[in-house]
């Protein structure tokens, strides 16, 4: 299918109305099916057709992204019910995750709380900073800011390679040295990886709006350079993924998703550090992994595509709701940046994608995987360790924002 055709038979364009109406959808979606009334917080699994499973064991990231996602919905709608949800989701993450020997948060809970896991990777400290600096926002609890720093500074002691620059990927629970750091069983296990320093990136950005001193603004600055320096390829325009110590390149594929979603938070955390002279810099280089995602990612059907091997030099075309979600965040951010209309001109068709591949219109939310690309026998949860309203939520409150400015 062109892009031509899957523009033609698009039935709600990509507007300021659309998108309002889809963060509703999923909003009312996660209050009506993600509480859990028995045992405290939230279910941590969903099924595909919507579903509890009660005895799942509960993530922290889970949980972290729903804290920031209720906690950024109160703030834009001033919502009682959203704030009384947030509040939920802190007291939760305080009481059940919160390491009160060691500090910082743990891994992984069962459904009643009981500590499964309590490895502290860096990864779930910067999205549970992130999410308290959103709870401070909405609520000024003095103890949410200071959980957020004294996450931040476990962070800086134990995880931040002093030699080399960045941050390593985990340690153990009383944050000494780990052998396996890995995020998921599909990573590779080495010490440093794009994937987490996105997400330090993003959480040093938050913290530092709500907390301005010489130490975060110093964090803020070296991790937007780890990013200059080490990370981005700038001859292929692209992210190198994972990293030995000493940062040499261990990568075997590029992800487009990760791709375009780190050239809107480069630009976000420039602008919240307000260093023209940073932004001036990163201009060109946000532009370029827009420029090379718009060239090299879109599938036939306009979705933009997972990743590309290294090794068989193919693109992957499987598509994932969270690299859509981004990709229309990324893509008019360009636009915003550039005034040239191609970004914008691109978003229309992922939208179109998004509304015919990924949204349920039976069950509620998005499919993990686009519907086309959806083995029947193994439908994947709505809701669950790596699946919250983090990504297509803050995707439609960021297009507001975007789409207001166009």
């Amino acid at each position: 299918m062109s892009l031509a055709a899957t523009h033609a038979i698009l039935t709600t364009p990509l507007n300021r109305q659309s998108v309002e109406g889809e963060l509703t959808h999923i909003a009312d979606w996660w209050v009506k099916h993600s509480v859990d009334h028995v045992n405290g917080g939230f279910y941590g699994e969903i099924d595909f057709v919507a579903q509890p499973l009660s005895d799942a064991n509960k993530g922290v990231i889970l949980n972290s992204r729903i804290l920031w996602f209720f906690s950024e919905m109160a703030l834009k709608d001033d919502s009682a019910q959203y704030k009384t949800l947030a509040i939920r989701a802190f007291e939760y993450l305080l009481a059940h995750f919160d390491d009160k020997e060691h500090g910082g948060a743990y891994w992984e809970v069962a459904f009643d709380g009981r500590l499964l896991q309590g490895k502290k990777q860096t990864y779930a400290q910067c999205f549970c900073i992130y999410a308290l600096c959103s709870y401070f926002r909405l609520t000024a609890d003095p103890l949410a800011l200071e959980k957020a720093v004294s996450y931040f500074n476990l962070v800086e002691q134990n995880a931040r390679d002093v030699k080399c620059g960045g941050y390593i990927e985990a340690c153990s629970e009383d944050w000494s040295s780990i052998s396996d750091y890995r995020l998921s069983d599909k990573d590779l296990n080495f010490p440093k990886s794009m994937n987490t320093h996105l997400h330090v990136l993003e959480a040093y950005s938050a913290l530092y709006q709500v907390h301005k001193t010489a130490q975060t603004e110093e964090a803020l600055r070296h991790i937007i350079d780890v990013f200059q320096f080490h990370i981005i390829c700038h001859k292929s325009a692209h992210l190198k993924l994972f990293f030995d110590m000493q940062w040499r390149d261990q990568s075997q594929t590029y992800s487009f998703g990760h791709d375009i979603e780190a050239s809107w938070l480069l630009w976000e955390s420039a602008c919240v550090l307000g260093d023209k002279r940073v932004m001036g810099k990163l201009k060109p280089i946000i532009i370029d992994l827009a420029r090379a995602c718009l060239d090299e990612a879109i599938g036939d059907a306009g979705q933009v595509c997972d990743e590309f091997i290294f090794s068989s030099r193919k693109r992957v075309s499987t598509s994932y709701w969270w690299v859509q979600a981004e990709a229309l965040v990324g893509f008019m951010n360009a636009f915003a940046l550039t005034k040239d209309e191609k970004y914008k001109a691109a978003c229309q068709p992922i939208w179109a994608f998004i509304q015919q591949y990924h949204i349920d219109s039976v069950h509620g939310e998005w499919h993990w995987l686009a519907s086309q690309d959806q083995d029947t026998d193994s439908r994947i949860y709505k809701a669950g360790f790596w699946k919250a309203p983090y990504h297509n939520g803050r995707a439609m409150m960021e297009l507001q924002r975007l789409l207001g400015q166009s």
